[in-house]
């Protein structure tokens, strides 16, 4: 640690955040940051991670926030260092993750001036973080970081230093206090707090949930965490619950009372749950993709969500419920009357038992380039107790909600922003908060050729994360939405093949890669055991539907229109829509079936 008499701006700041807890920094030094490295070569307690892209520092900081509840750092320099790492703290502000960034500065009195990489960072990111501050010196640097702190850990949000260069390394000496900072008057006391609506209030939303008969729920990011009340709520009403993407891990994929996931992507047990309700419990979930909800007026509705501005924002609900939701649903769980029809639950299993065996039908394909469903099958299988799993943006989206998680696993993903090669920087971030579970990254051949350089800081610090990688050489999911969403011909999809197993290895990491379907299960194995890190490369069809099950009508007659334009792939396409028992699970294909025969030419 540095002498007290010469203590910089930086050291002050970094021995804050040590105080608070924070320990783990990612970033990439430069030179309008370099004081700020200085301090972090003299404070060994706050271990450096040297990522190979600033974004990729930010997203790491939200894979260790998402896993932890507790805030990382970034660092990066002025300019176009702090630029990068704006997507990752949208990342972490949209999906409320804690996440300290600092970024270097133009010299304080050049500032403004046009001066090399001078873009004002605390106004820059304003947006992002709750709370982006311009440090002005050693006097200001502990009260400025115990704010940012504070403002990260009680808003679930990110907060922002900006230091300028000189200002990194001043002491007191070069510094004079106001009148107005008294020294000692800020402290790092901190309360942990539950929040819990009042006891009316409880009533109120009982008195709605009691008076319907077909209650499904909907959890998202805010159950997390809570899945044991999100059970015993469900077993009193007898309702399903539905998993929108960031809620994945609330409960476990084999729990009796899932019907797993919802949207595009989802499943027709989830859809037939909202189509029928009459009640709708919605927990800690303000997904964009409420057009699959049920429809306004359909259902009675109960939102329990901790931001207060989120009640009512995507249902019309009667009673709102602020507060955290393992608290308030134990305390809605006494007022609650329990249902001796189950009728509604039992049918809703009965429909997730029905797809999940399709799934398994279409997992055991043995056609080449491999089904997708192969891989998660395989992989869900090969999953080790407590594996941590971190997801991408892309088809590989609909492909994860296909992995089957245990209870004590965890699951999460760019859910809201949609960040395409997030799953790599959030494993990594994942893995240095939790050194002794499996991590595994869960990624397409888009989202992964976007950073293939963290493969490199993988077999640095010699993180034992596996890599998967779904290779179909073309941006899958637009292949779909461009059809699906817009009745068009897909264009500028194609990716130029890489070998990502070469790469890995060029990397440092050991390198698999499956071609056939029956080599899965046994690479998966070897892989799993492999003490360091890896990558799996999975060859697979890109004209796999990763939605076919769940699409509406429309979204069938736009693939017919596509088609109808001259869609490329119609052929491949429609194969693997109009198989038998896809048809048979989805009333848009069977709609839209002679058309996609006709057009697809099958």
């Amino acid at each position: 640690m540095a002498e007290t008499a010469s203590r910089t701006t930086s050291d002050l700041i970094v021995e804050r955040l040590l105080a608070w807890g924070v320990d783990t920094c990612f970033g990439i030094c430069g030179d309008q940051i370099n004081g700020f490295f200085e301090a972090l070569r003299t404070h060994p307690g706050m271990r450096l991670v040297h990522v190979r892209h600033e974004e990729n520092a930010a997203l790491a900081c939200v894979g260790y926030a998402k896993f932890t509840g507790r805030p990382a750092a970034c660092v990066a320099t002025a300019g176009p260092g702090a630029i990068h790492l704006l997507n990752g703290l949208y990342d972490a502000r949209i999906d409320g993750a804690p996440v300290i960034a600092i970024t270097g500065l133009s010299y304080h009195d050049t500032v403004g001036a046009h001066f090399l990489q001078d873009i004002p960072s605390d106004r820059l990111f304003e947006q992002a973080c709750m709370f982006s501050e311009r440090v002005m010196g050693p006097a200001h640097a502990v009260a400025a970081t115990d704010l940012a702190m504070r403002s990260a850990l009680m808003n679930r949000t990110p907060s922002h230093l900006a230091i300028p260069i000189d200002v990194q390394s001043w002491t007191a000496e070069q510094d004079t206090p106001s009148d107005k900072n008294v020294p000692g008057h800020t402290s790092l006391a901190v309360q942990p707090f539950e929040v819990v609506p009042p006891a009316e209030q409880i009533r109120k939303a009982a008195e709605v949930l009691n008076a319907c008969r077909r209650v499904t729920i909907c959890a998202g990011a805010g159950a997390r965490g809570a899945g044991q009340s999100l059970e015993r709520v469900a077993e009193a009403l007898g309702a399903p619950i539905v998993k929108a993407g960031l809620g994945k891990d609330c409960v476990p994929d084999d729990s009796p009372y899932t019907t797993g996931g919802m949207g595009l992507i989802g499943t027709p047990a989830s859809h037939e749950a909202f189509d029928d309700c009459d009640g709708f419990l919605i927990v800690g979930s303000s997904t964009p993709y409420y057009d699959f909800w049920p429809k306004p007026g359909q259902a009675r509705g109960v939102q329990i969500d901790l931001n207060a501005d989120r009640i009512g924002l995507r249902y019309p609900v009667e009673v709102g419920l602020v507060g955290h939701a393992a608290v308030v649903l134990e305390a809605l769980l006494p007022e609650l009357e329990p249902r001796s029809d189950r009728s509604f639950l039992e049918r809703a299993q009965q429909t997730y038992r029905k797809w999940w065996k399709l799934i398994g039908e279409q997992a055991a394909s043995s056609g080449t380039p491999m089904r997708p469903q192969v891989v998660t099958w395989e992989l869900s299988k090969a999953l080790p107790d407590r594996a941590i799993v971190t997801g991408d943006a892309g088809s590989v989206t609909a492909w994860a909600g296909r992995l089957m998680l245990r209870e004590g696993m965890n699951y999460s993903f760019s859910g809201t922003l949609c960040t395409m090669g997030s799953a790599l920087p959030y494993a990594i971030g994942a893995q240095l908060a939790h050194p002794g579970r499996p991590v595994i990254a869960f990624t397409g051949d888009g989202s992964m050729s976007m950073g293939l350089g963290e493969l490199a800081t993988l077999a640095q610090y010699r993180l034992p994360v596996k890599v998967v990688v779904l290779r179909n050489n073309s941006l899958a999911l637009e292949v779909w939405e461009q059809t699906a969403l817009l009745g068009n011909p897909q264009h500028g999809c194609e990716l130029h093949p890489v070998d990502f197993k070469a790469v890995a290895e060029a990397c440092g990491l050991r390198g698999f890669r499956i071609q056939e379907p029956a080599e899965a299960a046994a690479v998966f194995r070897e892989a799993m055991a492999h003490e360091g890190p890896c990558l799996i490369e999975a060859i697979t069809d890109s004209y796999e539907a990763p939605f076919g099950e769940s699409l509406k009508p429309t979204h069938a007659e736009h693939i017919a229109q596509a088609f109808e334009k001259g869609e490329k792939a119609a052929d491949a396409m429609a194969r693997n829509l109009l198989e038998k028992d896809r048809v048979a699970m989805s009333p848009a294909l069977q709609q839209h079936h002679d058309a996609l025969v006709r057009r697809g030419r099958v």
